[in-house]
């Protein structure tokens, strides 16, 4: 089976089992390739600008190397799913973000919350850029540990904070809107709390990686692409 590529951020906080930047976290043969100054805050906070010729030179260099596919380490990159797609010569899946529509359509209610890192950087641009319905509503971490670490790019990460974090947002946006029927991850530094998720707030959270769960948004692409 041939390998996925990841377009990994420019980054150093850890990435710890179930993160898409981690090689381990996958179930088949991946190659990492990281974009030079993709830091979180330029594809976060400023939108990749400047930087997606340099996601497409690593794509095309990824593709040399043999990959079946492409995806990416930060779901924002879904702004420029159309512009990638195109310039790729393999398929490419910018984020987790693409499966909001699909997973809408299964639940009772029909509709889907997204978690964020960054609820103010998630723009309607960026739903319209996969199909997301510009209602659908939002809620991030705030401004504690995850996004210490993962917009400020710190260098520890403790899992138990980062879990209560995402738990306490959840609970925010469920609060919120209590008719959703599904939560989807927005972040691909998130997987490895789908689970504790799921079982505090009682919904399914679909993400674009998480270890040995083969509902996920990569493994339903490598399958389809390698098979």
């Amino acid at each position: 089976m041939l390998p996925l590529g990841i377009l990994r951020l420019d980054t150093r906080f850890p990435r710890i089992y179930g993160d898409a930047g981690n090689a381990a976290t996958w179930p088949f043969a991946v190659r990492i390739r990281t974009v030079s100054d993709a830091t979180p805050e330029r594809v976060v906070r400023n939108r990749a600008d400047g930087l997606v010729d340099a996601f497409i030179a690593a794509g095309c260099a990824l593709a040399d190397e043999g990959v079946a596919g492409i995806t990416t380490t930060c779901g924002f990159l879904c702004l420029h799913q159309r512009t990638l797609a195109a310039a790729l010569p393999v398929p490419f899946a910018s984020s987790s973000l693409l499966q909001a529509p699909v997973v809408a359509r299964m639940v009772p209610s029909g509709r889907v919350g997204i978690l964020t890192i960054d609820r103010k950087s998630l723009t309607p641009a960026h739903l319209a850029a996969v199909g997301i319905d510009a209602a659908t509503p939002i809620e991030d971490a705030g401004d504690g540990h995850l996004a210490a670490v993962f917009l400020g790019d710190g260098r520890e990460l403790d899992p138990a904070t980062a879990t209560a974090e995402l738990i306490a947002a959840g609970g925010r946006l469920l609060a919120r809107e209590p008719g959703l029927g599904a939560l989807v991850l927005e972040c691909a530094n998130l997987p490895p709390y789908a689970g504790a998720l799921r079982r505090a707030l009682g919904v399914p959270c679909a993400v674009v990686a998480q270890h040995r769960d083969g509902t996920t948004l990569c493994a339903r692409f490598h399958i389809s692409i390698c098979r």
